[in-house]
């Protein structure tokens, strides 16, 4: 209809959510109570007058809704008053009691109340509930929020004092009937025994209806119906699945005749959209790839009502409840509770602030429950400070997929930082280094594990990887170094040939495999006990991930669980555990969380995965398309014809044409004029909601191919083939080594003794008196003041080399920074002249600079800052022969401090005109320019 009023809009909007509901609709001149379950009646009399809609549940009236126009959406809580005088009414006809239900609505929005709750309190519902719903509430008499009240005192046997005070904080919280709660336990203290106790308690004495447990990974799914299958209640001899059936799911079909229900929040939202979803999208973490845009909203799905759950327990809740996943909670009329260990901003306001349990890493060690841990570093001079290619060499190069390995030329420079690493350039003698250091100190990390014939037996340890490339190098390396057969070392990821999850059972269980290599499947959620050594070798930017990530090793274990687990020479309960931190992890700097929307450079896999769990966004649609477009030219007709064979006989081009054809402007308009000619007369809502429903349709079919999991593995593979350049020219050693605590400490006193040097001498060294000085005189500072100063400081202090001072600042400023979310520029890389360092740790140490900062790099900031100074709304406009001068006596400051005139006849500029050319082109100014360029570099 046209030219409708805000009212219509909205009752047209309601009217649709109702018939979605179940509910048939009926003006009060043609009212038949007798044709449904459910009816609403429009208008209906009342005696304080006519309500908007009247609901009736087998021909007796239940409840009201209240409509209002959109623009009200803000003050509905205004309305509720007037929705709860007509609930009270006497309706025509009728002498009714009170009616129970109380929706007020805009049609976007909808809020409702039950009057028979202990304290009737309003709350925001995705859409109404179902007549069938209404009806079970009438018969049960006592509301869900009523029932809550009768729960029993919470018996303590079997249950730790931090899971006794979660839960019966939860159950206090629920008594007050707060919608959500968050319980915060450190890793390894039983939050999902905890769980599983409390939602048996609201089964059996709150008569809770459903209950569904979320998780994030298919991993974490498989280990919580492990633990409902083995969990006995305190009150009776059964277990709990033959108490309360349980179902996990696997496929869109989801069961009524069950109570708790297991599911990825990545299926349930498969299962509102209607879309089937392959088990392998459950597999990797959806915390661990990057979403862009706003993916398809849910609507809603009659086969899974708003109500059909009455509890959900989401696990992990830190990390998968917000964006693209955000819509799975809000689309039921459940209470929430949220399990996690590392709670971020983020989780404590999605949870209202509601923390029932507050039981962190630091109480459970000091309880008993977690061991603490202890970290040594191994730094390596690559991984530290890079390393280059120089043209021409020959190296090896690798196919990322089938790892065939070739010799070629290198036609450019190449300069590679530590963070490319096993990326870009595989440097084999970067992981030897860190292999070959770990296993040379872990006898001295535990010196308790020789047998009776000497041989030391290494205790189970776990490798960080960052790709499956880099584990299956780690894995050759390990063995090598080890000296041990293939079932001493193996890879545990969703990738590997073998059962990953036989593999990881025997790692836990059996004494072989000693270490596991892993990528992604063990980093979070899963327990083993007798791990005692974690060894990162790649980075984690988010903090609470990172200490998921070390939540691996903070189980406890009997000194008989370690010996029949695989370490029969253990002679202590496990009392520790050892973080060896290979990647500068412990120091890089965190974030609270990790980002999930709209970044720039999401990968090819992500891409895949992203579709693969449901977003049909026209950004990500058009990225896959332009993906595979740039793939179609790179591959060749051996693999297109593979392709083909997994896309359902399509070519490349037919995929992508789908894609863009999703949502290509002229084909919806074409999909709009079909529909508009063949409802003539339809209402314009019922019009655009068959327009989506074709869109919709065009989009899946679009997507079709890629609910493959084959399909989508083979592309990011095909893609991998491009090459990595194993560098074998650079050998790579160790540089730092030791307890975190103790390189603390050395840093310390090395930083002590330095400044006290500073200290003794400022009256003694020219150069520091220059220093300490007024700015202008640092124009006077010359290359052999420093020389001077440098001679001084190796033959008073011999251990303090310049070199190992910035080490020792920086080891300081990152311990110092570490948790803080320090806003600064990155530290420059650790110049490569000792002079030139020797300058940059003396501005530290007399606190001109206040983070550590390569002397050179502070010379091409106060250039650039100079030569726009210069030139900005002056007449003053280098050319750029004058700009490359400029540069020159930037770089020569740089390194030798000062520049005079005599320095003309010295590389580089004698060799393009010295100082004749320099005075061709500054003129009379030369000599200013000089003075200025000396002193304002040094600042």
């Amino acid at each position: 209809m046209t030219n409708q009023n805000p009212e219509q809009i909205a009752r047209d909007a309601i009217d649709k959510q109702l018939l979605a509901c179940g509910w048939i609709i009926q003006n009060k001149t043609q009212i038949n109570l007798a044709a449904g379950t459910g009816v609403a009646v429009r208008e209906y009399q009342t005696n304080a007058g006519p309500a908007d809609y009247v609901l009736f549940v087998q021909q007796q009236p239940v409840g009201i809704i209240e409509a209002k126009r959109p623009e009200m959406g803000q003050t509905l809580s205004v309305v509720e008053e007037q929705g709860e005088e007509y609930a009270k009414a006497k309706l025509k006809f009728l002498n009714n009691d009170p009616l129970p239900y109380v929706y007020v609505s805009t049609g976007a929005i909808t809020k409702f109340t039950n009057y028979n709750d202990p304290k009737p309190r309003s709350r925001e519902v995705f859409s109404f509930h179902r007549p069938e719903t209404l009806l079970r509430w009438v018969k049960e008499g006592k509301t869900l929020r009523g029932r809550l009240l009768d729960l029993p005192e919470l018996p303590l046997a079997n249950l730790r004092d931090c899971q006794i005070d979660a839960i019966n904080n939860l159950e206090k919280s629920f008594k007050n009937f707060k919608p959500k709660a968050l319980v915060q336990m450190a890793t390894g203290s039983g939050k999902t025994f905890t769980a599983i106790t409390f939602i048996y308690r609201l089964l059996k004495f709150a008569k809770a209806k459903r209950v569904l447990f979320l998780v994030d990974t298919k991993n974490l799914g498989e280990q919580a119906e492990q633990e409902f299958m083995v969990y006995q209640p305190t009150d009776s001899n059964s277990l709990f699945p033959q108490l309360h059936n349980v179902t996990r799911l696997r496929s869109s079909f989801i069961p009524d005749d069950s109570e708790v229900y297991i599911s990825t929040i990545q299926r349930m939202y498969s299962i509102l959209k209607g879309t089937e979803l392959e088990e392998s999208a459950e597999e990797l973490n959806p915390y661990e790839f990057v979403q862009t845009k706003e993916p398809m909203p849910v609507v809603y799905n009659e086969r899974v009502p708003v109500e059909f759950f009455d509890f959900i327990v989401i696990d992990e809740c830190h990390r998968s409840i917000y964006n693209l996943w955000r819509q799975v909670l809000d689309y039921f009329d459940a209470f929430q509770v949220g399990l996690t260990a590392t709670p971020d901003n983020r989780t404590f306001s999605y949870f209202n602030g509601n923390v029932v349990s507050d039981y962190g890493y630091e109480k459970a060690v000091i309880d008993g429950v977690l061991v603490p841990y202890n970290v040594f570093t191994i730094e390596t001079k690559i991984t530290k400070e890079g390393a280059a290619i120089a043209l021409g060499e020959k190296v090896d190069k690798r196919e990322r997929l089938t790892r065939r390995k070739f010799w070629e030329t290198v036609d450019e420079d190449i300069a590679y930082s530590g963070k490319q690493l096993d990326k870009d350039i595989v440097n084999p003698s970067t992981i030897r280094s860190i292999i070959r250091a770990t296993r040379d100190n872990l006898p001295v990390m535990f010196p308790d594990r020789f047998d009776k014939d000497g041989h030391f037996e290494v205790p189970k340890m776990l490798i960080f990887a960052k790709s499956d490339s880099h584990a299956e190098d780690i894995i050759e390396i390990v063995r090598e170094e080890f000296g041990e057969a293939n079932k001493f070392c193996r890879k545990i990821t969703y990738q590997s040939k073998e059962d990953p999850k036989s593999i990881l059972s025997e790692f836990r269980n059996s004494y072989y495999p000693r270490i596991a290599v892993t990528v992604d499947m063990i980093a979070t959620g899963t327990d083993i006990r007798p791990l005692e050594v974690l060894l990162f070798m790649r980075d984690v930017k988010s903090k609470s991930y990172y200490e998921q990530m070390k939540g691996r090793g903070t189980r406890t274990c009997t000194l008989d669980e370690l010996r029949k687990t695989g370490t029969p020479t253990a002679k202590y309960n496990k009392d520790h555990f050892v973080i060896i931190d290979a990647i500068g992890v412990e120091s890089s700097q965190k974030t609270d969380s990790r980002p999930l929307e709209k970044q720039p450079g999401m990968s090819l896999k992500d891409v895949l995965q992203t579709v693969a769990m449901g977003n049909r966004s026209e950004e990500i649609l058009t990225t896959l398309a332009n993906r595979l477009i740039r793939l179609d030219r790179q591959i060749n007709p051996k693999e297109r014809e593979k392709f083909s064979a997994l896309a359902n006989g399509l070519e490349v081009k037919q995929v992508v044409q789908k894609l863009l054809n999703a949502y290509d402007p002229d084909t919806i308009e074409q999909i709009r004029t079909s529909v508009y000619e063949q409802h003539k007369g339809e209402a314009p809502t019922v019009l655009e909601a068959k327009i989506e429903e074709q869109h919709r349709a065009l989009i899946d079919k679009a997507i079709t191919e890629f609910h493959n999991p084959e399909l989508r593995n083979y592309i990011v593979d095909v893609r991998k083939k491009y090459d990595q350049i194993i560098d074998t020219l650079n050998i790579d050693e160790v540089h730092k080594i030791g307890w975190v605590a103790d390189v603390n400490e050395q840093a310390q006193s090395s930083v002590a003794a330095f400044e006290q040097w500073v200290q003794e001498n400022k009256d003694e060294a020219l150069a520091l008196q220059i220093f300490y000085g007024e700015p202008y005189r640092r124009r006077e500072l010359t290359y052999k003041m420093i020389r001077d100063l440098y001679d001084k400081l190796i033959l008073e202090q011999p251990t303090l080399q310049p070199a190992k001072l910035w080490d020792a600042y920086a080891t300081m400023e990152d311990e110092q920074d570490k948790g803080k979310f320090v806003q600064r520029m990155p530290r420059s890389e650790k110049p490569k002249q000792d002079l030139v360092l020797l300058v940059s740790v003396l501005r530290k140490a007399l606190r001109i600079d206040e983070y550590l900062n390569g002397y050179d790099k502070t010379v091409d900031r106060n250039f650039q800052d100079w030569a726009f100074k210069k030139q900005a709304g002056a007449n003053i406009k280098f050319t750029e022969e004058q700009m490359q001068w400029l540069r020159m006596i930037k770089d020569y400051i740089a390194n030798s401090f000062h520049l005079d005139t005599e320095d003309f006849e010295l590389n580089p500029f004698n060799a393009h005109g010295g100082l004749g050319k320099f005075y061709q082109l500054f003129g009379n100014q030369y000599i200013e320019i000089i003075d200025e360029l000396n002193e304002v570099l040094a600042a």
